[in-house]
Parts: structure tokens; sequence; C-alpha cells
């Protein structure tokens, strides 16, 4: 039977007791300021279950001490972000914060509601909108904004307008450029591995509670649905674009390879407010989030903070962002908007300063830590990224993940070297004596990886896999950063219980709005290469929903896309639609079922198809991740 997660050692006891630095006390004034509102049993659920449950964080109370089990500072975090409902921002604003890892907006245009981020997904989405009519009366939503390409801040769309409704132009979409290609990139292309490490970096299978969920230090946790898709019906192209929306003014500016591919700020200029989306929220964001994505440019990041001062300081009153809550009075913003500036930079230049000395990545992230201009300030904490990860991002991104030590270059995969070592060590029973040795001494870094390397030559052995759970728990129950405690603790109960069931994992919400071209480059990762040495195949497709015509090719063990054409030598046209491209794509039908459908006419030798459509790989969610 598995085992319960354990107390705290006597190590991490004294670690949790520490005391806090000089935060800031106005947060707590900050994080409940305009409260008008809360969702009336903190419930939202559906037929098929419970999305949301705000009850589930009771035992986190408002000005209590931290259990030894919670580093204090990251509980100080979690109170901050257990505060929910609806909040006026200033008049014509309101937030729903608490209900989702994220915020929605509500903007009051001449006609109808502005909603700036949707959640991640529908119901939450819709529960805040049902919030927000009943308590400031009900208004048509006739515009959506996104600021950015992830998921927590376009996935509900579908609560709150509908694909008719934009259709007809009774509700813009209004997005950064570039925005579906970049959701693409981060939610597709990788996106079935990227789903699962995020199991790690929020912990949602993770019961909440002082020895297991306390928080995602961005927001309290995420909710239990799959997110949805409205492709952008406006696209913000450069810094300085002005729209009116239902009335209302807004200024943009773009921030590319900040804390997405695609994102933006945005002024208000009739108002004085500023949405800096998600490149500054309260507390030290990630410059990789450790489930997984493109590493983001601090430098870019810590200057595009900057122009923002630049453009918008002056007149900004009050700073909103899609987590966490506002800041109010220009002075107050400003010192928050330099101290977020510097720490991105300070970051950047001091990581890439050492490197230049020849420090290698881990070496930097163990010299580095915070100096008290950041220590002191709960904003410049790493509850969602970390230090120490961010310095490696930054390493990353100029020099990538090779420190230039050729024994680095071409190293054994886990599980071979994880039974060199154990023969290194005189076998199981003597590593695990080491080990033993060192969790007693409270040096859970060096256990951790020690007994790693028995857990990959020998995923059977029980004794190890506990001792890696309990050496991973004690790592969690220290941590500051929400992001690092979820992984260590979910890592540990996947040691003692297993991943869980593999089943066929599905993107349906996200490929629903992709483009022809998109749906081809999803289609592509998953040609198993090794089954189609020597074969080949030309096909021409037309989609008569959104009139594109495109050849797709096999050549090489390789699919090619070419749009706007077709190819006179084809072994065959298929005439279809792009909603039934994404059905094959998915894998709700397969190539059969259309084909041998009215959704599609065929000219031409249809069994060529089978050349692409035959070896296509499946894959599966729960991929092992702490054993091999």
């Amino acid at each position: 039977m598995p085992t319960a997660p354990k107390d705290a050692s006597e190590h991490t006891r004294a670690a949790n007791a520490r005391p806090l630095p000089r935060f800031d006390d106005a947060d707590h004034g900050r994080a409940t300021r305009g409260l008008i509102a809360r969702h009336p049993t903190g419930v939202i659920e559906t037929p098929l279950g419970v999305v949301w449950d705000v009850n589930r964080y009771e035992f986190i109370e408002p000005g209590s001490a931290n259990p030894d089990t919670v580093n204090p500072s990251l509980w100080r975090q979690a109170q901050l972000n257990a505060v929910h409902g609806l909040f006026e921002v200033a008049p014509g604003v309101w937030q729903a914060r608490g209900y989702d890892i994220s915020n929605i907006t509500f903007v009051e245009g001449d006609t109808g509601w502005i909603v700036i981020d949707p959640l991640t997904v529908e119901p939450c989405a819709r529960a805040c909108l049902e919030l927000a009519n009943a308590t400031l009366g009900e208004r048509p939503v006739v515009a959506v904004i996104y600021t950015h390409s992830h998921t927590d801040h376009f996935g509900g769309v579908l609560g709150v307008t509908t694909q008719d409704d934009v259709d007809a132009g009774r509700c813009r979409v209004i997005a950064p450029e570039h925005f579906l290609r970049e959701t693409l990139a981060e939610n597709v292309i990788g996106g079935v591995q990227m789903t699962r490490r995020s199991m790690y970096q929020f912990g949602p299978m993770l019961p909440a509670g002082p020895r297991q969920h306390v928080d995602c230090g961005l927001g309290k946790a995420i909710p239990f649905w799959m997110p949805g898709l409205i492709a952008p019906t406006e696209d913000i192209t450069h810094t300085g674009q002005e729209l009116v929306v239902d009335g209302v003014r807004i200024v943009f500016q773009l921030t590319p390879q900040s804390e997405a591919p695609a994102e933006m700020h945005f002024f208000f200029p009739d108002r004085g407010w500023l949405c800096a989306a998600e490149n500054c929220t309260h507390n030290m964001h990630n410059l990789v989030p450790i489930r997984g994505a493109q590493v983001r440019d601090a430098l870019s990041w810590s200057k595009y903070i900057n122009e923002s001062i630049e453009l918008f300081g002056g007149a900004t009153e009050v700073l909103f962002a899609s987590h966490h809550w506002p800041r109010w009075g220009n002075d107050d913003v400003l010192r928050y908007l330099r101290l977020q500036r510097d720490l991105y930079r300070w970051i950047h230049d001091q990581t890439m300063r050492h490197a230049n000395h020849g420090l290698v990545a881990t070496e930097v992230a163990e010299l580095l830590t915070l100096p008290p201009e950041f220590v002191d300030e709960s904003h410049t904490t790493g509850y969602y990224g970390h230090l120490a990860h961010n310095v490696k991002a930054v390493y990353q991104r100029y020099l990538s993940w090779y420190d230039g030590n050729p024994a680095h270059l071409w190293m054994l995969p886990p599980v071979e070297a994880g039974r060199r070592y154990v023969e290194l060590a005189g076998g199981p029973e003597q590593l695990l004596a080491a080990a033993r040795r060192a969790f007693d001494a409270g040096d859970y870094r060096w256990v951790a990886e020690l007994v790693n390397h028995l857990v990959f030559a020998d995923p059977t052995n029980a004794d190890a896999r506990e001792l890696q759970a309990d050496t991973l728990e004690q790592l969690g129950y220290q941590s500051e950063s929400a992001t690092f405690r979820n992984a260590y603790l979910t890592g540990a109960m996947e040691l003692r219980q297993g991943p869980g069931e593999r089943r066929p994992a599905r993107m349906q919400g996200y490929l629903a709005a992709m483009s022809v071209e998109m749906l081809f480059d999803s289609l592509a990762v998953r040609l198993r290469a090794e089954d189609v040495g020597g074969l080949s195949a030309s096909v021409n497709w037309t989609f008569t929903d959104v009139d594109e015509r495109w050849v797709l090719g096999l050549e090489h063990r390789a699919l090619h896309a070419t749009p706007g054409r077709h190819d006179i030598d084809a072994d065959v046209t298929v005439t279809t639609t792009r909603a039934a491209l994404v059905r094959l794509v998915t894998g709700e039908v397969s190539a059969e079922d259309v084909l041998a459908s009215d959704a599609a006419v065929i000219d031409g030798d249809a069994s060529v198809l089978e050349r692409i459509f035959g070896h296509l790989d499946t894959f599966l969610s729960n991929a092992p991740i702490v054993e091999p």
C-alpha cells in the first residue's frame, strides 16, 4: 500500500521556523481592496464534476502561522492568493480573482463588457461573468482581449462568448500578433509532454493540505477542465497602436518574447489604467517554466517594463495584471514597476557576468543570491519562478544547455548511468546506506541525486522509492517556490503511488481554432519516420470552408506542406473542410472514416493517403518522470 506524506524533519522544522523578510504589510490591504461580492458557494461545478472549489483551502487561515511543512514566505503568499471575489479596481473596471489561477477583468464599455483574459476554462469564466452580471447589472460581452498566448488567459473564452457571436461580429477578439502561432508552438507541438510536466509544476493531483498542495505562487491552483479557444479577429501589430473598443480608448504596447512569445501591455489614456499582462505580477516570474517552454528573453522583458514606464508611467494611477492584485497611486505604481524592471535585468546581467568569467550554469545558480533590494519585497520573491532556475534559463538562452565540458557533451541516459553508479557504490544496499546517512544529516539535495540513480537502475526497489519520496517531500516542505514545492511533492506522490493510467492524449480545445498550416504542423510531429523509409506521397487539398488550397507531401521521412497551390503531379486530391481536418488530426475520427464520408471528395489513388495517415504516432498521457 502507498505510504502517506511524512512529518517535517528536524532540519525542515528549523528551516521553516526562520522569520520572514521585512515584507510590505500593505499587500493584505491591496489583496482585499474593493471587494464587493463573492461567489455564493465558492464551488464551480458542471454535470461532470467540480471544476473549482475555494473551500479546499480553508486550512489557510488569514494571519495564521505557517505549519512546519510549509515555507513561511510561501504560506504568506498562499494566504494572499486565497482571497477571492469580485473587486472594483477603479470606477468602470472590475476583476474576479481567486476562481482560477488567473484573473478575469471586466471593463464597462458603452454597450457591454470588454473582457480581458477569460481564464483557463469555460466553467470558471462563465461563473465569473455571471457574478459580474448579477452584481453590476447584466451586459453583453462585446469584446475579448487576450493579453498573451498562455492557456490561462484564453482557455475559458467560451464561457464569456460564442464562436457564433464572434463570427457575426457581435464580439471582437483582440490579441497580440502571432498569438495563434505561438499558442501552437507552446501548447500543441510539445503539448502532450508539457501538459504532463504541468502536473508537476501546478500539482493539481495533490490533495489540498499543509503537507501537500497549498498554492501555485502565481495563483491558488489550476481548474479541472479542458480549455477552449476562439481565434482572434484583430491583431495588435505595433506599439502605439490605438483602438476604440466599445467607446473605450486603448493604447497597446507589444512585448514579444517576454513572459510569453506573444504578449502585450495596454493603457487606458482616458482612465489612467495600465494593464501589465503577466510581465509584472506579485512574484518573481519564470524565465523558463519547469513545465517546459521557450526560454524567455530577460533582457527584453526588463526593457519592456522600462518602456511602459516611459510611455505610460507618468499618467498611470492604477496598474492591474493578469494575476494577483492591483497597485494604486502613481508613486506606488512607479516604485513597483522599477523594482520589477530591475529584478529581471539583475538576473540577466549578473548571470552573464559570471558566465563570461567561465562559470557554468549550476555554479552561477549556486553563487547568486538576491540582494536586499529584492529580498525585502514579496513581489520580487520566487514564489512562481526560482532564482536558481532563472539563472539557468538565462545561461541556456545565450550558451545552450551545454556547459562546454566535453565530459557532459554526450552523457549516458538515466537508466544506463544509474546502473553504473549503483555498481560503483557497491550495490543497492551500500548506496542506500550512504543515502540514509545523508538524509539523517539533512543533506536532501544530495540524497535526491544519489537515490535517483538507484530508482532508474531498478524502479522496483521499494526502499529506494520510499527514501526518494521522503527526500523530495522534505525539499518540497522547505521550498519558497510553489512550483518547486508542487514538483517535489508530486514526484513523492508518484514514487509511492505510480503515475496513473496512460491514455491517448487529445488536444481538441486548441486545434479547433488552428489554421490549416498549424494543423499540418501538428500532424507532422506524429509521423513515425522509422516506418516510412522509401515512401513518398503528394496530396492536393482543397478546404472549402476557408477557401484554401494546399499540397501535403511526404518525402525523406518528413512531411512538408505548401500553401496556395496544387501539384499537377499529385497522387491524389482531397476536397474537404478545415473542420473535417480538425476531427482527423485530433483523432476523433479515422482517415478511413473521413475519406469514406460525405465530408470528403477523393480524386485519384486514395490508397496513397495510407502512407501518411497509416503511420501516425499516438501520444499517451502520464509519461514517467521520476522513474524510467
